[in-house]
């Protein structure tokens, strides 16, 4: 035990603390967005997490700090990828709602990122069930988000209380992601034809 002698020690000077690297904030956004961005222009099996790490100027120490591994640092790229949408439109009639909506879904179509994000989604949904599952909610998300349109209409007595939403809905989706894949992909210049289509049908009056 020590005893106390009554005198006071000198107090060792505080050492200045060392300070570190100061955390990169934008470096997650960065490395989220270049991994969505080869994963479209290669697909999943392509996308390295070194080319990850060059495209996002971070450190490949910095994306393992925060992903495990590829598949998981390419599982929460596509988990923000899938969470944008497109806005619905709600003009008061039914024909300038198809009309905006029909114009921003095939301008994105027909861009080039539009396309690979159409058919990286087919491969890829086909490959990974988890893929699959964000893809697929996203998908159903914007049918219902455009099931309202349709809906809508019903309530101002513009459609009959019987129109089939679910096949109106599925009639754009369903031209656009065939279209992604064997060619052809409708233009705005399509869009008053589809328009005629999906109100009026084909029967001769």
């Amino acid at each position: 035990m020590s005893q106390t002698t009554g005198v006071s020690e000198p107090m060792e000077p505080a050492l200045p603390r060392r300070k570190g690297r100061p955390r990169d904030a934008g470096a997650d956004e960065r490395i989220l967005a270049a991994a969505a961005d080869l994963i479209l222009q290669r697909g999943y099996d392509n996308m390295t997490v070194d080319e990850v790490a060059a495209t996002a100027k971070a450190g490949k120490a910095t994306v393992y700090r925060r992903w495990a591994g590829k598949e998981d640092l390419a599982f929460a790229a596509l988990e923000q990828l899938y969470s944008q949408e497109f806005p619905v439109p709600d003009t008061g009639n039914i024909t300038d709602d198809l009309r905006a909506s029909y114009k921003q879904v095939l301008e994105f179509a027909n861009s080039e990122a539009g396309l690979a994000y159409l058919r990286m989604s087919i491969t890829e949904s086909l490959r990974d069930e988890r893929i699959a599952t964000l893809y697929i909610g996203a998908h159903q998300r914007q049918e219902r988000a455009a099931r309202a349109v349709f809906e809508r209409a019903i309530e101002r007595g513009e459609l009959r209380a019987d129109f089939r939403t679910d096949l109106a809905v599925s009639q754009l989706g369903g031209i656009v992601v065939l279209r992604a894949v064997v060619g052809g992909m409708p233009t705005e210049a399509d869009v008053e034809d589809m328009i005629d289509l999906i109100l009026k049908g084909i029967e001769k009056r």
